[in-house]
C-alpha cells in the first residue's frame, strides 16, 4: 500500500484563467526533500471513483517547508483537473504521495537546454533553482499562448533576462526547433516537457541533426485515453474486473483494493509494467519493446481492444 502524506491546502493563486497554483503544508512535521524536476501524485475522490494524478513540484527544491504544484484545467478532464480548480478550496486537506523523479538533471551535462510547451514549464521552475545553484549553463525556450498557458512569463523574463526566450502561439511566434538544437557544443543536453506533438517534434529533430538519444531527455504528464470498456479477468486471484470507458486499467485495479506499484502513469516510466496472459491488447505506452509487449502490459495507459476478457497473472 503506498504510503500516503496528508496536507492543507494553504493558499491558492490563479496563475491563467486555466492554471491555478496550489501552495501546499504538512498536517504535522515536515514534507520529503525531492530533487529537481521531482512530482507528486495527488488522491483526488472525484465523483464516483478516486483518481490519482501526478503534478510536477514548483517550488525550491531546498526548502521542504511546503510544497507548490500547478495545475491546468484540462479541456476534457476527467474530474482531476477539474475537481481542483472547482472543488477545493483553501484550508481543504489532501492526501498526497512522497516526490519521486522520472525526470532529473544530467550530472554530466554542461549546457542544459530547457523546452517548455504550456503547463510544462512546472519542472522547469524547480529546474532554475537548481541549475543557478550550480552556476550552471542554461537557456529556456517557452511556448504558450499568452492569458491562457503563460504561467510564470512575467517571473521568468525578470529573473533570467536573455537566457529566456518566448514563443507566443496567439501571436504568430513559432518555436523553430532546428535553430535552438542544431550546432551545439559537446555536452549539451536537451530537456523537453508539454504536449506529445511537441516532445514528438524534438524527438525528431533531434535524431535529424544527430543528437544520440541519451542526450534527449522528456516529460509529458497524460491522462488516459479513454476506450472500450473490458473485463480484466485476473488469473491467480480469480477475479474480474471492470474497466470503464474513461478509465484506467491501473485505476479500475486500485478501486479493487489491488496496488500495483507506478509513478507516472502515463506509460512512460515502467514501474507499473504487469504480466498478460491472454487478450487483445492495446498497450499505448513508450516504454515497453515489442518484444516485451509479448509478455508485459503498462496498466495505467494499456486496454484491452477486443471483446475477450483482457487475462494478467494477478
Amino acid at each position: 500500500m503506498t504510503r500516503m502524506l496528508h496536507v492543507k491546502v494553504a493558499a491558492i493563486k490563479q496563475l491563467t484563467p486555466l492554471i491555478r497554483e496550489f501552495l501546499l503544508e504538512p498536517t504535522a512535521g515536515k514534507l520529503p526533500r525531492f530533487s529537481a524536476g521531482s512530482n507528486i501524485q495527488v488522491r483526488l475522490p472525484t465523483w464516483g471513483r478516486v483518481l490519482r494524478n501526478a503534478y510536477s513540484l514548483v517550488s525550491d527544491p531546498d526548502d521542504n517547508s511546503h510544497y507548490r504544484i500547478a495545475v491546468r484545467l484540462q479541456e476534457a478532464s476527467r474530474g482531476g483537473s477539474r475537481h481542483l480548480h472547482e472543488q477545493v478550496r483553501e484550508g481543504d486537506s489532501l492526501e498526497i504521495t512522497a516526490p519521486s523523479n522520472l525526470f532529473a538533471l544530467h550530472s554530466l551535462a554542461q549546457n542544459h537546454i530547457l523546452i517548455a510547451g504550456g503547463i510544462g514549464i512546472t519542472p522547469f521552475m524547480t529546474y532554475i533553482e537548481e541549475l543557478e545553484r550550480r552556476n550552471a549553463i542554461f537557456e529556456l525556450h517557452y511556448v504558450y499562448r499568452t492569458g491562457l498557458t503563460d504561467a510564470y512569463v512575467d517571473e521568468l523574463r525578470r529573473r533570467l533576462g536573455e537566457r529566456f526566450h518566448t514563443y507566443d502561439a496567439k501571436r504568430g511566434k513559432p518555436l523553430v526547433l532546428g535553430e535552438v538544437l542544431e550546432h551545439r557544443a559537446l555536452g549539451s543536453h536537451v530537456y523537453c516537457c508539454g504536449p506529445e506533438r511537441l516532445i514528438a517534434g524534438v524527438r525528431q529533430c533531434a535524431t535529424a541533426l544527430g543528437w544520440h538519444q541519451s542526450l534527449v531527455h522528456v516529460e509529458a504528464f497524460a491522462a488516459p485515453e479513454p476506450g472500450q470498456p473490458f473485463t480484466a479477468e485476473l488469473v491467480r486471484s480469480q477475479r474480474r474486473i471492470h474497466v470503464a470507458a474513461d478509465q484506467s486499467l491501473l485505476e479500475a485495479l486500485e478501486q479493487a483494493d489491488i496496488e500495483i506499484p507506478n509513478l507516472c502513469r502515463g506509460g512512460v516510466c515502467g514501474q507499473c509494467a504487469t504480466r498478460h496472459l491472454g487478450g487483445d491488447i492495446e498497450h499505448r505506452d513508450h516504454y515497453l519493446s515489442s518484444d516485451e509487449q509479448a509478455q508485459m502490459l503498462m496498466p495505467c495507459v494499456s486496454r484491452c481492444g477486443g471483446r475477450s476478457a483482457l487475462l494478467l497473472d494477478l
